[in-house]
């Protein structure tokens, strides 16, 4: 039974996992003030819930706040140190060649999302994931991590719209009855959802090309908690795996431990 945990800079997802399959899962803020302790305590009320807590086995944690991670690294040593556990950081054996200007530079998420396109779907593969930012994160024909983008992510553009015009707000994710909308918030909905998704079409389109295959050998898989929002608005998907990061995890899990 193994844990496999996301912490992203805005949710922290949480699976638990018996082999190939998620048997529950959590989303909890990504709080930086939450120490150890309180980590513990949430995750031990989190798997009291269920009936497979008490086979925990293993745990697998990548992270994009550093101050969390800390404290999940302290977490691990003090509350659950008999559990074989596997940080993804700089040095840990991930399986996939990482082919960029720095790798430790690269956040962890993106490289365990590659990895997991790529051994469950194939390569060449295009991982778009739908999160704080929205990630771009691209492997070649060789199987291997070769780059990506970093664009903001549908929540963050939406509240920034509403923090800086005069005359916008806040509005509810979801999509529109039209694409030339006939009212402010469902304009916003317009430009949220059908704006994403052609800028998700394009930026696939451009990497496609750049990798230099036809279009039909890419493998284009989304994630994210946000992909249901514009899943249906894009014709490039081929496939769409919620647990992509988790799945990725238990691999690297199984690699080092």
């Amino acid at each position: 039974m193994l844990l496999a945990v996301d912490i992203g800079n805005s949710d922290t997802v949480l699976g638990l996992m018996v082999g190939e399959e998620v048997v529950a899962s959590w989303r909890v803020a990504t709080d930086e003030r939450r120490t150890a302790d309180e980590w513990s305590v949430l995750v031990r009320g989190l798997l009291a819930d269920t009936e497979h807590g008490a086979a925990l086995s293993g745990v697998a944690v990548c992270a994009t706040v550093p101050a969390v991670l800390a404290e999940w690294r302290e977490m691990i040593a003090t509350h659950f140190s008999s559990l074989a556990s596997v940080i993804v950081e700089p040095g840990v054996r991930t399986g996939i060649p990482v082919l960029m200007d720095n790798p430790r530079e690269v956040g962890a998420d993106r490289i365990v999302n590659a990895l997991a396109a790529a051994r469950t779907y194939g390569a060449p593969a295009v991982v778009v994931d739908f999160g704080t930012a929205t990630t771009f994160d691209v492997v070649n024909s060789d199987g291997a991590f070769v780059g990506g983008a970093i664009a903001p992510g549908i929540e963050i553009s939406a509240e920034a719209l509403g923090r800086r015009g005069a005359q916008l707000r806040r509005v509810e994710l979801k999509r529109p009855r039209s694409v030339i909308a006939k009212n402010t918030v469902e304009a916003l909905q317009s430009g949220m959802v059908f704006g994403v998704a052609a800028q998700v079409e394009g930026m696939v389109a451009r990497m496609v090309a750049e990798l230099g295959v036809r279009p039909e050998e890419v493998r284009v898989v989304a994630t994210g908690h946000l992909a249901p929002l514009v899943l249906a608005e894009c014709g490039c998907f081929t496939a769409h795996a919620p647990w992509l990061t988790l799945h990725g995890l238990r691999m690297v899990h199984e690699r080092n431990c």
